[in-house]
């Protein structure tokens, strides 16, 4: 059985990504970026939920994390993606300012109907690709590409210009948007 992007060790430190269906751009607006934000903190102080290092842009999420106290990486990892998914949702369709409402709740929809295990909507894909990060060479390089993705995407010029980003705290004297537990 391939141990390929499967959680092996529940003690080991991974590397993920979490990416909305269809890649689409959600985290544009604060109100949607701030439900993702408060499910983390929320798992961090009940879940037993350490996060090294983050960054979200607008259609994914890349996380190196590790949990304590016995808990499943996996389960917290579906933890958050399985609430956020139901308060984003419901916030799209709350939200009277929301342009884009119906062609995403299409999407989403359209992606919920193509998979058995979602009850009307899909927001996340199911994969999350987790990468055992057991050397340092595997943590740096994923810790390096983590950060430096809103410079490839074009949004900054330097890792540290990104709000949503750990690269805050590990470049800067600054304290980024969530508490971590540092590596290195």
């Amino acid at each position: 059985m391939s141990t390929k992007y499967k959680f092996t060790d529940t003690t080991a430190t991974y590397f993920v990504t979490a990416t909305i269906v269809d890649w689409i751009d959600v985290f544009t607006r604060d109100v949607y970026k701030n439900i993702l934000l408060d499910s983390i903190r929320h798992c961090q102080q009940n879940q037993g939920l350490q996060v090294h290092a983050w960054m979200l842009i607008p259609n994914h999420l890349h996380m190196i994390y590790s949990v304590v106290d016995g808990k499943d990486p996996a389960l917290v990892l579906k933890n958050i993606k399985s609430f956020t998914a139901l308060k984003i949702i419901d916030a799209i369709i709350n939200n009277p300012q929301e342009s884009r409402k119906k062609w995403m709740l299409d999407l989403f929809e359209k992606n919920g109907q193509s998979n058995k295990s979602n009850y009307r909507f899909q927001f996340w894909q199911h994969e999350n690709h987790p990468v055992l990060l057991d050397t340092n060479k595997m943590l740096d390089e994923r810790m390096k590409y983590l950060h430096e993705n809103p410079v490839r995407a074009g949004f900054v010029s330097v890792p540290e210009e990104w709000l949503y980003s750990s690269a805050l705290d590990y470049y800067t004297e600054r304290k980024g948007l969530l508490s971590l537990v540092m590596l290195g």
